[in-house]
């Protein structure tokens, strides 16, 4: 068992200096090319008291996320289940981590920062669309960006065609959370889920 650094560090040789020298404080015009081609980011975010950590999915239209400045990003809260867990984890510790994927790049960027929640109305009404804007506007102050290399999602083959998995090998997204739960079988089925799901999206981005 591993229980020190040194431990750990005599299994692996040192870094390259590229890979430490890649590391940027702000934002260069490649980071934000980079996050304006995004339509997707996992957060990572830790609450107080010794709460575990937790990973979260965003999604939107390429650019959903805004950098008004080379040290500034601006990502809005989209509905979601109400269960608050990023946003809760920020109030109790603002340390935040965030990585960016694009379609068809096995590259991703790793942004990391400190987070504030903002719901003044100039925030919100950066993202406003068809009279629909969040309730909050999560503000990242950069001090940390790199771009990782793409070995993980070449070993993934995650954009692949011949990858993809068919969606009928698992119960629906209902069916499992209702036997998880102790439910009933949902009437719903996953067809009619994603129709719906699709139908508030579009509401939100104004289609």
């Amino acid at each position: 068992m591993i229980t020190s650094e040194e431990q750990l560090r005599s299994l692996y040789a040192m870094p390259a200096e590229k890979a430490l020298l890649k590391q940027q404080v702000d934002l260069d015009r490649h980071c934000l090319r980079f996050i304006a081609l995004s339509p997707l980011c996992v957060m990572a975010t830790g609450g107080g008291a010794g709460s575990l950590m937790d990973a979260s999915p965003r999604g939107g239209k390429p650019g959903f996320v805004k950098a008004p400045d080379h040290q500034t990003l601006l990502i809005p809260d989209a509905s979601g289940n109400n269960r608050l867990d990023t946003l809760s984890n920020l109030v109790a510790d603002p340390r935040i981590g965030l990585l960016f994927m694009v379609p068809g790049f096995d590259e991703t960027l790793r942004v990391n920062g400190v987070a504030r929640l903002r719901d003044e109305a100039h925030y919100t009404a950066l993202f406003a669309s068809a009279g629909l804007r969040p309730r909050t506007v999560i503000e990242v102050e950069v001090r940390e960006a790199y771009l990782h290399c793409p070995k993980a999602l070449m070993r993934a083959r995650l954009w692949k065609p011949d990858a993809q998995v068919p969606r009928n090998v698992m119960p629906s997204f209902n069916q499992m959370i209702h036997q998880q739960i102790g439910l009933p079988a949902p009437s719903e089925a996953q067809e009619a889920m994603v129709e719906r799901y699709e139908q508030q999206i579009a509401a939100e981005q104004g289609r």
